[in-house]
This record gives structure tokens, C-alpha cells and sequence, in this order.
């Protein structure tokens, strides 16, 4: 019989670690090593001796005598993970697929203050009918589609505080200047689970936005679709939505998908 090679041995002992942290992840209390034994077909002095070496090294604790649970040191690589990931890289290469797939710009932005922010966005240089913003420009909340999302999710506390500080400014006939407007708007949007700009910031462009959400469920950035009044389309708010859903779960977002109105509705 031909022994194992180290090679080999070494994919098995890393292969039986992760069904063993499988098998702690499973159970919200500590698991027994006869009980780890059960559930990954180890013997348990197989497991015992891998168990042990886990918790050396901080991947495992011992609670009880001969019973474990997930360490602290997974939470710790979990943490830089988390830090690591950027809602720019990830959602570039699916705003992309959404840009192919509707023809229109796609922007990406997040909220400072009062304003959103433009990051990101994929457009085709060589197209024309296209509505580009710049990297970098601003907007007022209130006049966009990704900033009604951002005061869509704040309490009626702080929108009246916004309302006070702006004045809520009209860029065009659209635009919204009433309070009680934008509360009836925002409970829209709320319904909705995306948003509208109805040529409110712009005359003749119109746009659909989609919240973006981190692990813990914040709204960190919003995704928004851009087109020229004419050409904008509600059959695009499913391809969107899905969209900005991919992405969220990218940063570690799990909830379900919110439910999308898909009624008509252009020129809300």
C-alpha cells in the first residue's frame, strides 16, 4: 500500500477543520465532541486531536469540559474581511451588466451631508442619447433618486430638520419645494422599494434608483439608472433592483429582496 503523500495528509487534516467548523457553526451552543464526532463522521480522537490545535490557535474555545464553540479568532478575520470590501468594487463589474443591458448610464453614489455624491458609473463613450454625470458632482437629496433613498430611510425627525436646513431648493418645475410633498414621496418610496427623479433635477432626464445595504442592513450607497424622459423604461426597475440586491449581497447582506411596484407609474 502506497502511503500518503504530505500533500495529500494535509488537504485531509484542513478538509476534516472545516467540516469541524461547520459543524460548530450549526448549533448556537457549544457543541460535545462525541456530538462533533456524530455529525462529521470523525472518530473522536481525530477530532479531539484537530479540536486542540483549533483552539491553539484561537479558531475554536473549549467552553465545558470535552464541549466547543467558534473563537473569537473568526470573528477577528471576519472583521478585516468586512473592512476590506468596497462598495466601488463591488458593484462595478454588475453596473457594467446593467449598463449592457439597458443601454443607459448607471451611477453609483452614497450621501455626504445633504448631497449625494457621484463614485462611479458605466456608460459607452460612443454612444449618444446618454445622460453622464461627472465623478465627483453633487446633488441635493431631495432632488435625486438615490437621495430620496438615503431620506426615505431616516425618521420623519430628520427629514424635517433637512427641510429646515435646505429649503428644499427647486432645480425645475418638478422638483419638490413642499414638506408635505416629500413626506408623501418618501412613504412612496418606502412602498416602492426604489425610488424616482421625474426630471426634478434635470429638465428631460429621468431616473429610477435602488438602495444598497452593508451586512448589518445600513443603506450604504444607492444605484441609480439615468435616461432621457423618452426613453426611460419600467420594465427596467426588476433589472435594477435585482441589481443593487447582487451587490448588496456582495457586502454581506442577507435579507430578502423588498418587494418592487412594478405598476406603471413613468411619470410619478
Amino acid at each position: 500500500m502506497t502511503s500518503s503523500s504530505p500533500r495529500t495528509t494535509a488537504i485531509q487534516v484542513i478538509a476534516r477543520m472545516m467540516s469541524l467548523l461547520d459543524a460548530l457553526a450549526s448549533d448556537r451552543e457549544p457543541v460535545s465532541l462525541k456530538e462533533l464526532s456524530t455529525k462529521t463522521g470523525l472518530h473522536p480522537s481525530t477530532a479531539h486531536r484537530i479540536l486542540n490545535d483549533m483552539v491553539t490557535a484561537r479558531f475554536v474555545d473549549r467552553t465545558d469540559p470535552g464541549h466547543y464553540r467558534l473563537g473569537m479568532r473568526l470573528l477577528e478575520l471576519g472583521n478585516l474581511v468586512k473592512a476590506r470590501l468596497n462598495v466601488r468594487d463591488a458593484a462595478l463589474e454588475p453596473m457594467r451588466e446593467l449598463h449592457r443591458a439597458t443601454g443607459q448610464t448607471v451611477n453609483l453614489s452614497v450621501r455626504q451631508g445633504d448631497e449625494i455624491v457621484y463614485v462611479e458609473r458605466a456608460y459607452n463613450e460612443f454612444s449618444g442619447m446618454q445622460v453622464v454625470r461627472a465623478i465627483g458632482g453633487r446633488a441635493a437629496l431631495h432632488l435625486t433618486s438615490v437621495g430620496k433613498l438615503f431620506l426615505a430611510a431616516d425618521e420623519s425627525k430628520a427629514v424635517r430638520s433637512y427641510a429646515t436646513r435646505t429649503g428644499l431648493a427647486g432645480h425645475t418645475k418638478n422638483s419638490i419645494t413642499d414638506p408635505a410633498r416629500l413626506d408623501r414621496e418618501l412613504a412612496l418610496v418606502r412602498a416602492r422599494g426604489y425610488s424616482r427623479d421625474n426630471e426634478e433635477l434635470e429638465i428631460g432626464v429621468r431616473c429610477l434608483a435602488a438602495g444598497i445595504r452593508d451586512d448589518s442592513g445600513k443603506l450604504v450607497a444607492g444605484l441609480s439608472l439615468t435616461a432621457p424622459a423618452d426613453r426611460m423604461q419600467d420594465a427596467w426597475v426588476k433589472d435594477l433592483t435585482d441589481t443593487a440586491t447582487r451587490i448588496s449581497r456582495a457586502l454581506g447582506y442577507e435579507e430578502t429582496v423588498l418587494a418592487v411596484d412594478k405598476t406603471p407609474t413613468a411619470r410619478a
